[in-house]
């Protein structure tokens, strides 16, 4: 899951706002410019949910109230504010950032494949966004489970009919942010079979103009666990730098860091609380 995390903090740095003369193979992967955004929050909260037993639901009401400045978009907010949380149709790419823990958890394809849309619904229940989710904890779960790329693509293609044949060369010179699931999940395929390890994975995302932090958060936990490893020194030292923040009370939180590094052997077996 570090390799979704990691992703979304180096995509950050060029989400909004990317310099004319940013070069994506030689720039530094961690500045002062990058942050976590809702991508982590909500992965965070996805492995709570699963390892807690309780509700997705639930779990992102609790972590995006906690951490209510993420970044997250107006409906999810209105949905946080809400008194009754309905799901609100969304055919956006927030449910797919959401489920790599879900990807590397869980023992088949097709129990990945239930979890997942059920951890989608709850806010994305259009076709596109759940659908989305789907593929992206499918394709985590193949990652871990030793597929090769081309039956990770032919997933992509013939199991959920994203487009996977369009070349990175193509996509950059239109590339523009766009966080529908449509767009994004063509463009995750791409950065990931396109690149030879975790990190040319994500400087793959960096070339793009794109929902930058989103992709890279997804495309990057497929590489991970394709590769079995970020190969990025020091993961937890980068991620107490990135995620433990001071709260309101400006005391330090970490909260999110240490839900993000917990270790699921630790927990019981427990069934997810729909």
């Amino acid at each position: 899951m570090y390799g979704a995390i990691l992703g979304d903090i180096i995509g950050s740095q060029v989400e909004f706002s990317r310099p004319k003369d940013f070069d994506h193979e030689k720039a530094e992967l961690f500045t002062n410019k990058c942050m976590y955004t809702d991508d982590t929050v909500l992965t965070v909260a996805t492995k709570y949910a699963v390892l807690h037993g309780i509700s997705f639901e639930r779990a992102y009401a609790m972590f995006g109230r906690r951490y209510k400045k993420a970044g997250y978009g107006n409906m999810f907010l209105n949905w946080l504010d809400s008194g009754i949380r309905k799901p609100y149709g969304s055919y956006g790419n927030g449910a797919a950032m959401r489920v790599s823990f879900i990807g590397e958890h869980f023992k088949s394809l097709k129990e990945v494949e239930e979890i997942a849309k059920e951890s989608a619904v709850c806010t994305h229940d259009h076709p596109e966004g759940h659908k989305a989710a789907v593929a992206a904890a499918g394709a985590v779960h193949m990652a871990k489970s030793g597929a090769s790329k081309k039956e990770i693509k032919e997933y992509f293609s013939k199991n959920h009919k994203y487009q996977t044949d369009v070349p990175l060369v193509i996509y950059r010179p239109f590339s523009k942010f766009d966080s529908s699931a449509m767009a994004t999940m063509p463009i995750v395929i791409r950065c990931f079979l396109e690149g030879d390890s975790y990190e040319s994975t994500v400087r793959n995302v960096l070339s793009l103009n794109c929902d930058a932090d989103t992709v890279a958060c997804i495309a990057g936990a497929i590489a991970e666990n394709f590769y079995g490893t970020t190969g990025i020194k020091n993961e937890e030292d980068i991620l107490k730098r990135y995620l433990i923040r001071p709260n309101k009370l400006g005391k330090m939180d970490d909260f999110l860091y240490q839900n993000a590094v917990s270790h699921p052997e630790n927990y019981p077996e427990s069934k997810i609380v729909k």
